[in-house]
């Protein structure tokens, strides 16, 4: 059996991250001066001063490689966490390079002549290569795990719905190459099992097990009523020198992931993480907002012309309607959009969402709601500073009221700005579709914010986020 033993695959992993810089140096410098295939150029520089270099390059590259985890075990980083971590090592790693260069310009005027060009083909390559290569690498992983090889054997210590949700994940992901040998539980009989994993014994069989030194973890699952025992279970696990985790009983209270903080050596647990509560991300996003919103008023302006000419000539009334919404932290405003509806009084608004083949809705109003052009008049909410572009879609107060006691965590969705379009919105939930998959997908948005996902929300709503079949 092949034992999983993370510091010798890591040395293997660093004589494989050498090679693979070596061998994108060399083919960086290939490309830029014998290939051919972009513009031909004479070096200055001898092959030889260029591939000195690399006596810097390699263990430079190979402590960034450290410093952004790239030799986490595979087991627990993702495929897109790591090809971001190899970017950002990378990035760093060419501006470590010119700002050498600058620095080493004024010693010796040779490294004048040294191709920038050159690093950035380089930096280019080594990112390509370097991600093909751990791909290879998990794609070995997760074929001898499959098989049987490279496990680690784990017992769980508490019979809970942490220990079923853990067994469940493990059996769903078998290319983690977890095996669960069993369970210790002092409340519940000897024998019973879940999904093929049985409990094997009670807790003080602890005392029995860990001397035998054939497991590689312990996970704590205990259930919430039993965590009076944490302390002792974990002092005799860590006797034993046997890595142990604690998975907690408290998705109910809980349900999604929680950080912890230093309050001078106080752990503090938060119940949920919204990256939007620190400063700077909130003003990073408020600068895209404002660009944004600029950008796409000039760039729109003849089709939000056309839309107002269409709606004024085909219908009587104002050319603007303008909704109470409830917005960040539950505050009311007023949300535009075009008329898509006949003239109606307040109590005919509040009847409730349109329905297909609405009568209230104008001739040009069907065609507006169903490419969203409607929509369009929020881009000056956006610059108003009450939307952002990408956010929970926000609702009226009266749906507020009727969903915050009728579905568990509504009311998150207050805590960042609304948007124009969202993540529920790109993956189908709008207009009459579930409301509990539309929170589900908000509270995933504000928990794993960042610029790239608003980046990648915005894109997928140019390709299929206006046309809705959904929208009456």
């Amino acid at each position: 059996m092949i034992k999983d033993n993370q510091q010798y695959f890591n040395k293997l992993h660093v004589l494989i991250d050498a090679l693979v810089i070596i061998v994108s140096y060399v083919f960086a410098w290939w490309l830029k001066f014998l290939s051919g295939i972009l513009d031909h150029e004479v070096g200055v520089l001898s092959f030889e001063f260029y591939m000195r270099a690399l006596l810097l390059i390699v263990p430079v590259y190979i402590l960034l490689y450290y410093a952004f985890n790239l030799y986490t075990s595979k087991r627990v980083q993702g495929r897109r966490l790591e090809f971001s971590n190899i970017v950002m090592a990378n990035t760093v790693g060419l501006l470590l390079m010119f700002a050498a260069l600058f620095t080493l310009t004024s010693y010796n005027p040779q490294y004048r002549n040294f191709s920038r060009e050159m690093l950035f083909y380089f930096y280019v390559t080594n990112i390509v290569m370097e991600e093909i290569v751990r791909l290879l690498i998990r794609r070995f992983l997760r074929s001898i795990r499959r098989r049987g090889y490279n496990l680690k054997h784990i017992l769980l210590v508490g019979y809970s719905r942490a220990a079923e949700q853990y067994i469940d994940r493990i059996q769903q992901n078998p290319q983690w190459g977890y095996n669960v040998r069993g369970v210790l539980d002092d409340n519940i009989a000897r024998g019973i099992s879940y999904k093929g994993v049985k409990v094997i014994g009670s807790i003080g069989n602890l005392n029995y097990i860990l001397p035998q030194n054939s497991l590689d973890e312990i996970a704590i699952t205990l259930g919430l009523e039993e965590y009076y025992k944490l302390e002792k279970i974990v002092a005799e696990c860590e006797k034993s020198g046997v890595h142990t985790k604690f998975i907690p009983d408290y998705g109910n209270i809980i349900p999604t992931r929680p950080y912890t903080e230093d309050l001078l050596g106080l752990p503090v647990i938060n119940i949920r993480y919204v990256p939007l509560s620190n400063t700077f991300n909130a003003f990073v996003k408020r600068c895209m907002d404002v660009v944004g919103s600029i950008v796409c008023i000039i760039l729109f302006s003849p089709v939000m012309l056309l839309s107002a000419i269409l709606v004024k000539a085909t219908s009587k009334g104002p050319l603007i309607f303008a909704q109470e919404r409830v917005g960040l932290h539950n505050k009311p405003f007023q949300m535009y959009k075009f008329r898509t509806m006949y003239v109606q009084t307040e109590e005919e608004e509040q009847k409730g969402w349109t329905k297909k083949n609405d009568p209230r809705v104008t001739g040009v109003g069907k065609f507006l709601r169903k490419t969203s052009l409607d929509e369009f008049p929020q881009l000056f909410n956006v610059l108003k500073g009450d939307m952002s572009l990408v956010g929970p879609r926000p609702e009226r107060p009266q749906y507020v009221e009727k969903f915050r006691e009728e579905i568990p965590r509504y009311m998150i969705k207050h805590q960042v700005r609304p948007g124009m379009t969202g993540w529920a919105q790109v993956n189908g939930y709008r207009g009459d579709t579930s409301i509990r998959k539309r929170i589900e997908h908000d509270l995933y948005y504000i928990e794993n914010w960042t610029l790239g996902l608003d980046v990648k929300i915005l894109f997928l709503t140019v390709f299929k986020g206006f046309i809705n079949k959904n929208a009456y």
